[in-house]
C-alpha cells in the first residue's frame, strides 16, 4: 500500500503543532483493517475499522518530556477515503492537542485549522 514517508509524517505532525508552543513528541501508528477494527472497539465500543484513533497521554508533570500521545491511522481505510494522508494525520493530532468535533462548534473550529494547515502545505508545495 502506499504509506508515506517519515518526512512527509514529521512535515504534517510539524505543521499540526505549529502553534503549539512546547515540543511534542508522539507516536503515529500504521495498522491494519482488523488492528483498527479490534482498537476501535475495545476503545469506542465500534465494531468496524476507522481511519484515525487518537490516545492522548497525560503525564504527570515532573517528567520531562512532552510526549502528548499515539494516533493509530488504518492505511486501507485512508486510502479508500477521499481524505489525504496528511488531513487524517493533522486530524489525528489535533484530537491529542484536545480539538474535538462532538459539538457543532467544535466541529467548525477544528476543521478550520485543519483546512488553514492543509493550505499552508499546499503553500508549501508549490514554492
Amino acid at each position: 500500500s502506499n504509506i508515506p514517508s517519515y518526512t512527509e509524517f514529521e512535515l504534517w505532525a510539524n505543521t499540526a503543532l505549529h502553534n503549539h508552543n512546547e515540543e511534542a513528541e508522539l507516536c503515529i501508528r500504521i495498522v491494519d483493517e482488523n488492528e483498527s477494527a479490534a482498537l476501535n472497539y475495545k476503545y469506542r465500543h465500534k465494531n468496524k475499522p476507522t481511519n484515525v484513533l487518537s490516545f492522548p497521554c497525560d503525564l504527570p508533570p515532573d517528567i520531562p518530556i512532552n510526549y502528548i500521545g499515539d494516533i493509530i491511522i488504518c492505511a486501507p481505510i485512508v486510502n479508500k477515503e477521499d481524505l489525504t494522508w496528511a488531513h487524517i494525520t493533522i486530524h489525528g493530532i489535533l484530537h491529542l492537542l484536545g480539538y474535538d468535533h462532538i459539538q457543532e462548534q467544535d466541529a467548525v473550529i477544528m476543521e478550520n485549522l485543519e483546512r488553514t494547515m492543509l493550505q499552508t502545505l499546499e503553500k508549501q508545495d508549490n514554492e
